[in-house]
């Protein structure tokens, strides 16, 4: 654990997949084709805390849907990048346009199709119930499933390793 502990407190960057990480994965469509999805109000706090020490946060996902947009915008991320299902080219931009190295990234992936970027950052993550290939090449594993407090965890874990965690929970003691 100490050694996830020292590669979450060189974090400044974290990415998140949506579909079966800020979600639990389940695709809920009416009738007239409006795509539905259900986040976690926890993890949303969790992200809205590590934004606020200073650690940037943004979203690559395969898919492309208006709530995903809106709720991002609710949390106050920018980097939204949908409609990848090859990731690796909006990883690469985003390194680009931030001037970020790899080590100073987390990734927090749920499938196969997560593989490329989490190979490739300083901390990869897997949710509690990603596929098991995710689970094999992860850096740490969240207890948590996905959209059920996985990006709490992982927002706490950085938290807490870079020293910031209890001074974020104080105000609310």
């Amino acid at each position: 654990m100490q050694d996830i502990r020292e590669h979450a407190a060189r974090i400044r960057l974290v990415i998140f997949d949506v579909d079966g990480v800020l979600t639990d994965g389940s695709l809920f469509l009416g009738d007239d084709g409006q795509e539905y999805k259900a986040f976690n109000s926890r993890d949303g706090h969790g992200m809205v805390m590590l934004q606020e020490s200073g650690v940037r946060l943004a979203v690559i996902t395969g898919r492309t849907s208006e709530v995903v947009r809106i709720r991002m915008e609710s949390l106050g991320i920018a980097d939204v990048f949908q409609g990848y299902r090859d990731k690796l080219p909006a990883y690469e931009e985003l390194k680009r346009s931030r001037s970020i190295e790899d080590e100073a990234i987390a990734y927090v992936g749920d499938d196969v199709v997560d593989l490329p970027i989490m190979r490739r950052v300083g901390l990869a993550i897997a949710v509690g119930d990603a596929h098991p290939m995710v689970q094999q090449h992860a850096h740490w594993h969240t207890r948590a499933r996905g959209g059920r407090g996985a990006a709490r965890e992982v927002c706490e874990l950085i938290l807490d390793a870079q020293g910031n965690l209890q001074r974020i929970m104080a105000r609310y003691r």
